[in-house]
């Protein structure tokens, strides 16, 4: 079976062989008290690699997101979310507006509705949060991240970014040689921004193959957020394996994993370039995640199923309101170039054998 479904995008595993052993799996003190050893360092080494001051580890983003807008629930904020953001940030935004904050959602990357929006608002003196994501895989598109920034600032506000799917794949300094960029510190170094108005979420578990989270910021936003935070106190912290592991995938990010994002890019290219030949559009650009364009032709859930009857898994992402379903394929480093050629191979065969089925007055695809 080809599997298109790991969200590994660099490919690292982290077996325990490779990891720096561990006396425990588990303090059973909460961070709040003592976090596991080391991992302060390793956190502040991640948010420089963001530009950032500052990095405080979390189970997950979910910890993070809810401890960060209860915290700041307690204060005169207003929430402005990006309509194409995570739902994981929205669980969050969702606490805050239980607690009486108000909350408006703005169009997907628009960055003159969000000032429209900031601008109506500012008669409430309250100050304005500004939500999005780093990097949307459904349009493929990076956030408009400096827009956003300058917006928030004219009203003094702060910009709080989910960077999970940009973490490990995007940095600074991208050209034509490094098409994801270089480091893989995300959104901030790739857009050339940053400043103590930013607070980012990152979950570890896309790029780096992590299982757990950081918040990087400013040196008083995360302290400020560390002493106040709920889930340090009352939820376990990362295990001491997790934390090896972020320490090993910040290794191989040192030496390794330029090369391995440039493999990535060459990979992805193949895949459009295989899919266009095709006669398949897809959405993603560069990014691994490539998602078919929608289509009324098209019948996403069938379409699964006779990709599953022929070896290759890809990922189904069931109907929402107003929309079909839809198909995905993640790729990562360790796929083959032979790999993404039968992939798209069986792509086409499905799409034409549902093709023929409605030209015959059978099932329509």
């Amino acid at each position: 079976m080809l599997d298109f479904t790991s969200a590994l995008y660099l490919g690292l595993r982290h077996p325990s062989w490779s990891l720096r052993p561990w006396a425990q799996f588990t303090t059973g003190v909460p961070a709040a008290l003592a976090p596991p050893p080391s991992a302060r360092e390793i956190a502040q080494t991640l948010a420089a690699l963001q530009g950032c001051e500052l990095g405080s580890f979390g189970t997950s983003t979910l910890h993070l997101f809810w401890d960060l807008f209860g915290i700041l629930a307690d204060q005169r904020v207003a929430i402005y979310v990006d309509a194409g953001a995570y739902p994981i940030a929205r669980w969050g935004v969702e606490r805050a507006a239980a607690r009486g904050v108000p909350v408006q959602s703005f169009a997907h990357h628009d960055a003159g509705a969000l000032c429209r929006q900031l601008r109506r608002g500012a008669s409430s003196h309250l100050r304005p949060l500004v939500v999005a994501d780093g990097f949307c895989p459904g349009c493929g598109r990076s956030v408009p991240l400096a827009a956003y920034l300058d917006c928030a600032r004219a009203f003094g506000g702060r910009l709080i970014l989910d960077d999970t799917q940009a973490l490990g794949i995007f940095g600074h300094s991208p050209g034509s040689d490094a098409p994801y960029g270089r480091g893989g510190g995300g959104m901030l170094p790739w857009s050339r921004v940053g400043g103590p108005d930013v607070l980012v979420v990152s979950s570890l578990a896309k790029a780096f193959g992590v299982p757990m989270a950081l918040l990087s910021g400013s040196r008083a936003a995360v302290e400020d957020f560390e002493s106040k935070s709920e889930t340090r106190m009352h939820c376990s912290p990362p295990s001491e394996a997790t934390v090896h592991a972020a320490e090993h995938a910040l290794a191989v990010n040192r030496t390794h994993s330029d090369a391995l994002r440039w493999r990535l890019a060459g990979l992805v290219a193949r895949f459009r370039r295989r899919a266009a030949q095709a006669g398949l559009r897809f959405t993603g650009g560069l990014f691994p995640v490539q998602t078919m364009a929608p289509s009324p032709l098209i019948d996403a859930v069938n379409l699964y199923e006779r990709l599953l009857q022929r070896g290759v898994r890809a990922v189904l992402h069931h109907a929402r309101e107003g929309a079909g379903a839809r198909l995905s394929f993640l790729l990562t480093a360790r796929h083959l170039p032979r790999e993404i050629d039968l992939a798209v191979g069986a792509l086409a065969e499905a799409l034409h054998q549902g093709q023929s089925r409605i030209a015959a007055g059978g099932e329509r695809q």
